[in-house]
């Protein structure tokens, strides 16, 4: 009998971890082995846990799940990344792919998907939800904010509707020095030096909505 796949379960919503592993535990060959609410508790955990499948959200507190993925692939690279997320725009499965991930899977899908999903990530294989099919074989837009992260268009947003760094800093429960580097990574991308610079083009790029 083969040994069971050892899975780690990372997303800030302790009532979604709760539900995963009861469902996870009820499969055969499946041993959820831990949980973590934000990426840098994953890291910490991965030495102790040794997990065969990291099941992971892109949205999260402080460093969030992308930039999470990469780190993770650096220090367990035999470990396969599945994202769980609710994210379903091409730019962030493509995102997702380049960070070293092996499956996407939206937060949609059915129990059973999920079950398929970490199976087949853990055989090697690539899995991408089959709602996502269509919209990845549709050629890359290229606009202006295709090279922020997630993380890097959500400062943006909150820039451009006047918030200032300690307010971003609060909303997104991060330190006020990584929204400055948030912040800066966005103008060096943006080629812009001014807040108005900031505002213009999340307007033209349609980050604000009518609401905002």
């Amino acid at each position: 009998m083969s040994d069971p796949i050892r899975i780690l379960l990372v997303d800030d919503h302790a009532v979604l971890r709760s539900g995963l592993r009861l469902l996870l535990e009820r499969e055969e060959g499946l041993e959820p082995v831990g949980e973590a609410g934000t990426a840098e508790e994953a890291l910490r955990a991965l030495p102790r846990l040794t997990p065969d499948v990291v099941v992971i959200d892109i949205e999260m507190p402080g460093m969030g799940g992308i930039e999470g993925a990469a780190m993770i692939r650096q220090r367990a690279p035999d470990a396969r990344i599945l994202f769980l997320s609710m994210h379903d725009q091409a730019r962030d499965v493509r995102r997702a792919f380049d960070a070293g991930a092996d499956g996407y899977l939206l937060k949609s899908a059915a129990d059973e998907d999920l079950v398929r999903a970490v199976r087949a990530v853990a055989a090697g294989d690539r899995y991408v939800h089959p709602a996502l099919g269509a919209v990845l074989a549709a050629p890359a837009p290229h606009g202006p904010l295709d090279e922020l992260t997630i993380r890097e268009r959500e400062v943006l947003r909150l820039l451009a509707l006047g918030h200032t760094n300690q307010e971003i800093a609060e909303k997104l429960i991060v330190s006020v020095r990584t929204v400055e580097s948030h912040r800066a990574h966005v103008m060096t991308k943006l080629r812009v030096t001014t807040r108005a610079g900031l505002v213009h083009v999340a307007l033209e790029a349609g980050l604000l909505s009518e609401e905002d």
